[in-house]
C-alpha cells in the first residue's frame, strides 16, 4: 500500500525528488486530492492514466507556481491576466493555447492546455520547488467520487501508487472552475467549481457562456463527461426539498442526503451537509459525505439539489452527474 507522508521538510523534499524522477505522489490541493506528475515527462504523464484507468482523450490541468510561469507552457492573455491577478493562487482553471514543450498526452493531443495555480499551503511548497509544471487530475479511479481527504486516496488508490502526502481535509471539496480563454474575446465557462461564475463576470465585467449540458467539453476540458464523480450506488435526484412525512415513513434500505439538518425526523438514514444549508460548508462535505454513503450497503442514495446560483451551480453540476445512467 501506499505509504502516506506527512508535511515536514523531508517529506516535502523527497516529495520533489519522486516527481523529478517520473514518480506519481498524490498531493492535496484546496479544491480535491491530485495524483500529481511531472507535466514534461510523457512516461510519468502515462503513469496517471493508467493509475487511474483514465481515458487518453481526457486532457489533464497542469498546475503551475504563478501566473509568470505560464509564458513557458501557453499563450496567456488580457482576459487570463486580469482573472489571474483576481483569483490566483485559487480554485480557477484557464484553458489557453499550448506551446510545444507540453506533451500530447497531457493535452489528449489538442493545441489548448488546461492550467492552475492552486492555493493550498502544501501543494504550494512543492509546485514552488520544482522547475517543471505539475499535472494532477483528481487522485481516484476515473469517474469516481473526488478525494478529499488522503484516507480516501488510499482506499481507492492505495495499491496502485507509492506515495500519498497527507495535507489534510480538503478546504473548498470540489474541484475548479474551468474557463475557455483562447479567444479572449469570448470567454466561456466549461465546468463549475468551487469559484462561482458571478465572481469570474464581475472581474471581466461581462456574462459568460454557460456549460451547455447536452454538448459536454471532454475534448476540451477535463470533467464534463455526462457521467462522473459518481458512486457505485445508485442516486436519485429531488428538485424540490424532501418532506418530513417521507423521511418518517422511507425504506431503511434508502437513504437520504439532505442540504440541511432536517428539524424533526433523524434516523440511521438520515444525512445532511450543513445545519442551514450553507453552500461553502455544503460543497467541503459532499464528496467525503457521497463516499460515506456508498459505503453503507444502500439500495439507492436520495439527495437534494441545490439552489441554482454561485456554488450552488457546482454542487449540482457534481450531483447530476453523479446520477446520470
Amino acid at each position: 500500500m501506499a505509504r502516506i507522508l506527512k508535511p515536514n521538510e523531508e517529506n516535502l523534499r523527497d516529495v520533489r525528488k519522486f516527481l523529478r524522477l517520473g514518480e506519481l505522489v498524490a498531493i492535496p490541493t484546496e479544491t480535491v486530492y491530485g495524483l500529481a506528475a511531472n507535466a514534461l515527462d510523457a512516461e510519468a504523464c502515462a503513469k496517471i492514466f493508467a493509475a487511474k484507468e483514465r481515458p487518453t482523450n481526457d486532457p489533464l490541468i497542469c498546475h503551475v507556481s504563478s501566473y509568470d510561469a505560464l509564458d513557458r507552457f501557453c499563450k496567456p492573455n488580457d482576459a487570463s491576466k486580469t482573472l489571474a491577478d483576481a483569483f490566483w493562487p485559487g480554485p480557477l482553471t484557464f484553458i489557453l493555447p499550448k506551446k510545444p514543450i507540453i506533451p500530447d498526452i497531457v493535452t489528449a493531443g489538442l493545441d489548448s492546455i488546461a492550467v492552475r495555480s492552486p492555493n493550498h499551503p502544501v501543494f504550494r511548497q512543492i509546485i514552488e520547488g520544482c522547475d517543471f509544471p505539475l499535472a494532477a487530475p483528481s487522485a481516484n479511479p476515473f469517474a469516481y467520487i473526488s478525494p478529499t481527504m488522503a484516507a480516501h486516496v488510499q482506499a481507492n488508490l492505495g495499491d496502485r501508487i507509492d506515495y500519498i502526502l497527507d495535507g489534510g481535509p480538503c478546504e473548498l471539496g470540489v474541484e475548479s472552475t474551468i474557463i475557455d480563454l483562447r479567444n479572449p474575446r469570448d470567454p466561456k465557462v466549461l465546468r463549475y467549481g468551487a469559484l462561482p461564475i458571478e465572481k469570474i463576470e464581475n472581474a471581466l465585467k461581462r456574462r459568460l457562456e454557460r456549460p451547455n449540458p447536452n454538448q459536454p467539453e471532454i475534448t476540451i476540458a477535463p470533467g464534463t463527461l455526462p457521467s462522473h464523480y459518481s458512486p457505485r450506488t445508485t442516486l436519485e435526484l429531488r428538485s424540490k426539498s424532501v418532506q418530513e412525512e417521507e423521511l418518517a415513513t422511507s425504506d431503511r434500505s434508502i437513504v437520504y442526503l439532505l442540504l440541511r439538518k432536517p428539524s424533526h425526523t433523524l434516523s440511521n438514514n438520515i444525512h445532511w451537509l450543513s445545519e442551514k444549508g450553507e453552500l461553502e460548508t455544503i460543497a467541503a462535505k459532499l464528496y467525503a459525505k457521497l463516499r460515506e454513503l456508498d459505503d453503507g450497503g444502500y439500495a439507492k442514495i436520495i439527495a437534494e439539489e441545490a439552489p441554482e446560483l454561485g456554488l450552488g451551480l457546482a454542487i449540482n453540476d457534481r450531483l447530476r452527474r453523479a446520477a446520470f445512467k
